[in-house]
Order: structure tokens, then sequence, then C-alpha cells
């Protein structure tokens, strides 16, 4: 093992962090990413920023959390003067690459303003969050809104496949008996193998083109991001994977008749929804859930073919490898489908790191129960690379002192932080709520979760007693002082955002007291 020199940053869509085997699921077998986490640390209590896609992945591209960046949901543009990876990267002799999906939106507006044409060098890298795209794939591609030239259309049609919206059409379709395309949007579908062979399926092809990258680069330095669209919906996978799991493997869901029968206003605004209402049925979850674990287990066939040729390459031992998800998936789980809630299931994450250095050697294979955050990803990358701290942008935590000599640290964060906002959803709809006002928060201590709801009663679950979140303690006199102890931690990080960006601490402790030096002579007799 060596020092650090590139970083591989894997990211799943909607991957359940207890949908590995390394986290213990009892049918699903993960062995090459168990294989990370046992070269690695596992962070058994990593938490997104944001539980929906959008959000999610610009709080871990600019170290912010949501509130900071403001990039609130899915195509909600990120601001144009915000800080990405590859700001603090690329000035330190990085390629910073994008294989996959990053739902990021262009501030269009910002650049016309500004005067800055988007296809032109500064406009293109902004665009893309700051990445060198050199695969750029967000799935989402209905009839309506496809792109015929997306890159992966042109890989299949360069196959032999006819039609625009390849990736409906052969990527995320079946065929029926008569050969009609049966589309992996109706979920009664997922258990029919995908048109496309599983070799050039979509999770195989951005393998491939990151192998393709990591080959060429040869040995300058790279930051590279593969980010998987799948185990997201449509829920359609290759043969073999599409039934390589059974509806007795599927495990019961965790949630509670009374949770339906007294609930809290806004869950209840969710349950309504269209996919709740399906995976409130054991009939769909039986049916979608195993094609689901089959998306999970080709990407870790996948993870292992991309560490093989990492050790082929000579890579392995000095690429820092991170591998996690931008959210969970209720399926079904407290009569949800879909994430955007607080519960365990969509708020916690997956997070292995693999850090090559050889002070990390005494963490190898821990399972590390301190909380972490989706921000701290990006603080970890900087200070991996030899980078200069920036407190005054950067609101996460680098991950290395949990990493090196042992991963003893005074004062680590005792909460983390998640968001929601609901604004663009039929939940707010049937809430009668104000866009302005449908926000959510999210604090998580070791042992408490308390959800606060703008204009609704908050939530509090003991996380120690009751660990599948299905009994709410908010309204009971006897939990009033530890409602009031995570109200006040909400409060504290509410005051404490990093919001003057654009001069340093240090900076500021330089100027402190020097007016008079300036020539101010201010209140002078």
């Amino acid at each position: 093992m060596g020092q650090v020199r590139n970083i591989l940053f894997i990211m799943c869509d909607q991957l359940r962090a207890d949908y590995l085997g390394c986290e213990g699921h009892p049918h699903l077998e993960t062995p090459h990413i168990d294989a990370l986490a046992e070269r690695g640390v596992r962070f058994t209590r990593a938490y997104c920023q944001s539980p929906v896609c959008g959000p999610s992945r610009m709080s871990f591209y600019t170290g912010r959390y949501m509130f900071s960046h403001g990039a609130n949901w899915n195509n909600f543009p990120l601001r144009v003067d915000e800080w990405t990876m590859a700001d603090y990267l690329r000035p330190l002799g990085m390629r910073v690459v994008l294989v996959g999906k990053t739902h990021m939106k262009g501030d269009d507006g910002a650049l016309a303003r500004l005067g800055v044409a988007r296809d032109g060098e500064i406009g293109r890298f902004v665009s893309e969050c700051g990445f060198e795209a050199v695969e750029r794939d967000d799935g989402l591609h209905p009839d309506q809104s496809h792109d015929p030239d997306l890159a992966y259309n042109r890989y299949l049609r360069g196959l032999g496949w006819e039609g625009d919206n390849l990736w409906h059409t052969v990527a995320n379709s079946a065929a029926g008996p008569d050969g009609e395309i049966l589309s992996g949007w109706h979920m009664r579908n997922a258990r029919l193998p995908a048109r496309v062979p599983e070799e050039h399926s979509e999770t195989a092809y951005m393998t491939d083109r990151a192998m393709d990258f990591i080959r060429a680069c040869g040995e300058a330095p790279w930051c590279l991001h593969l980010s998987y669209i799948k185990p997201h919906w449509p829920y359609m996978a290759p043969a073999p994977y599409n039934d390589m799991y059974s509806a007795n493997q599927v495990l019961p869901a965790n949630r509670h008749p009374k949770e339906r029968e007294d609930p809290h206003p806004v869950h209840a605004a969710f349950m309504g929804h269209d996919d709740s209402v399906a995976f409130q049925k054991e009939e769909v979850r039986h049916h979608v859930i195993p094609t689901y674990m089959g998306l999970i287990k080709q990407i870790d066939d996948h993870i292992g073919r991309l560490t093989a040729f990492l050790r082929t390459e000579g890579r392995l031992d000095d690429t820092m490898i991170v591998f996690t998800a931008d959210h969970g998936d209720y399926l079904g789980d407290h009569w949800l489908g879909e994430k955007e809630l607080f519960h365990e299931p969509v708020a916690r994450v997956p997070m292995i790191v693999v850090d090559p250095d050889a002070r990390a050697e005494a963490t190898r294979g821990v399972a590390d129960p301190r909380l972490v955050e989706g921000i701290d990803v990006l603080p970890t990358f900087v200070e991996a690379m030899g980078g200069p701290p920036a407190p005054h942008r950067l609101e996460g935590r680098s991950l290395l002192p949990l990493l090196r000599d042992g991963g003893v640290v005074e004062n680590w964060r005792e909460a983390a932080i998640s968001e929601a906002d609901y604004s663009i959803r039929k939940a707010r709809l049937a809430l009668d709520v104000a866009p302005g006002d449908a926000r959510a928060f999210m604090v998580r201590t070791e042992r408490w979760k308390y959800c606060h709801y703008e204009g609704f009663a908050p939530q509090l679950f003991d996380l120690a007693e009751d660990p599948g979140e299905l009994t709410d303690l908010a309204g009971d006199p006897a939990y009033g002082a530890v409602r009031a102890e995570m109200h006040e931690r909400l409060f504290a990080w509410l005051r404490t955002r990093r919001t003057r960006v654009t001069l340093s601490d240090d900076e500021v402790a330089a100027r402190t007291g020097k007016g008079r030096q300036r020539g101010y002579l201010i209140g002078v007799w």
C-alpha cells in the first residue's frame, strides 16, 4: 500500500445501506463490495444531506449542506458561484472526471446574465458540476424528454438496435411474447429480463467507460466519479440478474398499522403518493424487490471486475476508493415508496472508504459507528491530496483522522443533519402548504432522531429502544426535555452555516483590529 495518488469515487443511485452482505442482509451476497470494507473502514452511521438524488449529490460535490448550496430538489440549479469537487482538486494537478450520473442542473440564467456561453469551456465545466464529463448519463429518460444523441443511445445503436430512445426501449424494457416492448416504467414487468444483453447494460457499460479512462490516463493523477444509475428505478435488470432472487427472499416490510391509523400529517401525505400506494401491497414488494436485489448483485459483480482491473493496472495500491449512495429506497417500509423523508432506509447510506496509506493499516476491516455525513467526502479528498483546508466553505469534516493512526479522534460530531424540500411534490398540495414552507429537517444523534416539519408537529424516535422508528415520542410529555434539546441542536446548526464564503477565516483574522493601521481613525477625539 502507498500514499493516495488517485481517487475512485463510486456512487450508486438509491442503494439502501442494509442491502449489502457486509451490512448483514441474509440473502444478498456482495463479496466484492464486502472486500472493499475489509480493506477499509465501513461507516455504519453515514447519512446523506437530503434523501433525494439532486440535493444529496450537490452536497457530496460541494461539501456543503443543502441549506447552504440551495439546490434543494432535482433539477433545481446549483448556483454558479458554488465551488465543487473539481475546484478543489484540479489545482492540485488532478483530472476530475465523471462517468455516469450527477443529476446536476446548470444555472443557465446566471450564465446568460454573466455573458458566459454554456458550450464554452467555462460554461461547460460549470454546467457539469465542475466535472470533465467523459460520459454523463443521468438515466430517467422517458419518451418525452430523452436525448437521441446520448452516448449510451449511440452505443446501443452501433450494436444494431434501432430507435431514438434506446435507453428506454432496450436497456429498460422487456420483450413481450409477441415481440412487443414492455416498459420498465411499469413495475409489473420488473421480473422480465431487459432486452439488452448484460454485457451491454448500463452498469456494464459505465464500468467499461471507467476502465477506458483509467487505462488512457496513464500516470497522470485522477479523481474519477463513477456514478452508477442503478439500482434506481426503472426496476429492470438484464438476465440473469432479473430472476436471481425470489419472493421468499424478500424481507418483511418494517411497518406497523399504527403508522397508518394515527400518522404524522407529512408522513400521511407521502403515504398517499402513487409509489407508496403501490409498495403498500405485498404483491408489488414480492415482485419488485427481487429485481432490486438483482441490480445490486450486478453492481457488485462489476465492482469485482473493476477491482481486478485496478490491480492489473497497478492502481489498487495508490488509489483511495469511496463506495456510497446518494440515498436509499423505502421499498414499502413505513408504508412508503421512493425516498424523501428521514427514516433509516432512505437517509442512511452505505459508506466504505479504502485508504491506501500505510497509516490506515490499523483500521482496515473496522465497522465504525461514528456519525458521518455525505459532505465529509470532499474534505477527505482535499486532505488526502494535500490541499489547503477551506473551513469557511466546506461544512463537512475530513474522515482521514478516523482512518489513520488508529482512528482515535476527540470531539467528533455528535449529530448528523439531513434536510428535505418537498415543495414540488403532491404531498405539499395535500397539506395545503406554500412552496417556501415545505421544508423539513432531521437531527440524528447516537440515540435520538428528531424531525422538524415547518408548520407541523415534530417527530422524535428513540433509536436505542425503537430502531425500527415505529413509535413517535414527540407528543409524550415525558420526552419534553429531549425534544427541546434536539430542537436547540437544530437551531444551533442553522445559526452556524457557512454563508461567508468569499473570505477565509484566516483572512478575517488577519484584518481583525487593523483598521487604524489602514488609516481608518474611527472615534478618535
